[in-house]
């Protein structure tokens, strides 16, 4: 007689690779646009404002989608939501790769935002899969991950875009999504839920925060365009103000809120948005500014550099970013978050001050751009790291959620505050910007890093408070 075995089920860490596979997916994707940015401003004729617009959409999108996310991750399990949610993602990418102009690429973007969601689901999978222990050096690798795709696709994103076409940058990575989701679905086992409550989706907290978000971004975009027009100015502040003050209110009261806001009152929790939001204002003038600089044409103060090698030239800042997140998760794990997040700090300080000072060679803003990126790499994902493990495992992804969250709002605000810099910084009749502006985006950036060092001071030195 012949017995038959079912299959055994997939490994923890097998698992956990698929996820890594997906995340070096969709940082390809998500990458594609920065080093490209001038050729698409040329080719759909956009002004820096809106180009600035074009780089922060898709974080827009995912600033609203990774708290619902996260919920859901928690309520129904993290397999079952993310595997939705990159199929959204994949409908993004065809989308961008088909887009004509630029409203349909826009909402490609919009649609690939979605991708921000799967990082609080990936964390909540690695802790239900893995040892504690384990854990915490497995999401740094996610994350390190991550960012390497990221790199891959600032390296090729250039000379797919000048080879073959705008398109196929889009499309070439979109195909990586779906075979990675497939491995998912595959390898990754079903968690089961960690929370049963029931209650529905906060459409209302959904959509107040998407008003709130829209608004600050046309402030910060259209602000020195509307300086002439001050009561239009004013009624786009109010606007913000009241759709700011009805979140907040809805949020407190909601029995299940889209963004629980009671979290924010945890030290742990509390401390790592801020600091999360401080950095990525930061980081996001360097991630902006220096492709810009290294487009202006060369007979002025700029390189003419071609898509390909702008590329070429932040591969090294995406080499060092990639190398961050493990060594994050391993510095928290032995020196405590803190220590981490110190001295990404003050590196990060360093590099942004050095390219206000020195940025009329290559290797000025090759170098200033891979301190950032390692700085940004070591803070967020210790930032991270220390929210996932200090609260109760069915809050994990609610948690990170809200990291992730101010991540992206605080990548957004600087980048639209830069383009609105460059914008103002335009002199009339010309497309190029002053000098004096990118020297204004990077200091105002290095300001806002140092603040978060007030911050820094409060924490504690262990990962838990």
């Amino acid at each position: 007689m012949t017995t038959t075995h079912a299959p055994a089920p997939p490994s923890g860490k097998a698992a956990v690779a698929a996820l890594g596979a997906l995340a070096v997916a969709t940082g390809a994707l998500e990458s594609v646009v920065t080093p490209t940015l001038p050729l698409l401003q040329r080719e759909l004729d956009m002004s820096p404002a809106e180009g600035a617009l074009l780089s922060i959409v898709l974080l827009v999108t995912g600033a609203l989608i990774t708290p619902i996310a996260g919920t859901l991750g928690d309520r129904y399990g993290g397999k079952r939501v993310v595997v939705r949610l990159m199929a959204v993602v994949c409908a993004g990418g065809l989308v961008s790769a088909l887009a004509p102009n630029l409203p349909v690429l826009l909402l490609g973007q919009v649609l690939q935002g979605a991708m921000v969601g799967a990082l609080p689901l990936s964390f909540i999978l690695v802790r239900a899969h893995l040892p504690a222990g384990e854990s915490k050096v497995a999401i740094g690798v996610v994350s390190g991950l991550f960012v390497g795709g990221a790199m891959a696709g600032t390296l090729a994103a250039g000379p797919v875009a000048e080879g073959l076409s705008r398109h196929w940058m889009f499309a070439l990575p979109t195909f990586a999504v779906i075979g990675a989701t497939v491995l998912v679905h595959r390898l990754m086992p079903h968690d089961p839920p960690r929370r049963t409550d029931g209650a529905g989706i906060d459409w209302a907290g959904l959509v107040l925060l998407s008003g709130t978000l829209v608004t600050l971004m046309l402030v910060l975009g259209l602000g020195a365009d509307l300086v002439a027009q001050p009561l239009v100015l004013l009624g786009l502040v109010v606007l913000l103000a009241a759709f700011g003050t009805g979140w907040v209110a809805v949020e407190r009261r909601a029995a299940s809120p889209m963004v629980d806001l009671r979290m924010l009152t945890r030290p742990a929790v509390g401390k790592s948005c801020v600091l999360t939001f401080l950095i990525c204002v930061g980081t996001s003038a360097a991630t902006y500014l220096v492709p810009q600089l290294f487009a202006v044409p060369a007979d002025t103060y700029g390189f003419g550099a071609s898509a390909t090698a702008i590329g070429f030239f932040l591969l090294p800042g995406a080499l060092a970013a990639s190398l961050a997140g493990p060594i994050s998760g391993i510095g928290v794990r032995r020196l405590g978050s803190r220590a981490v997040v110190t001295a990404g700090v003050l590196l990060m300080a360093v590099g942004l001050l050095g390219l206000a000072a020195a940025h009329t060679e290559i290797w000025h803003l090759v170098v200033g751009k891979a301190l950032v990126a390692l700085a940004n790499g070591l803070c967020v994902t210790a930032m991270v790291t220390r929210t996932a493990t200090s609260v109760d495992l069915g809050d994990t992804g609610i948690a990170t959620g809200l990291v992730l969250v101010t991540r992206v709002i605080g990548f957004a605000v600087g980048v639209q505050v830069t383009g609105a810099i460059l914008t103002a910084g335009t002199p009339a009749g010309s497309k190029i910007p002053a000098e004096s502006a990118f020297v204004a985006g990077f200091v105002l950036a290095a300001a806002v890093t140092a603040l978060s060092l007030l911050v820094v001071r409060t924490m504690s030195k262990g990962v838990k408070e």
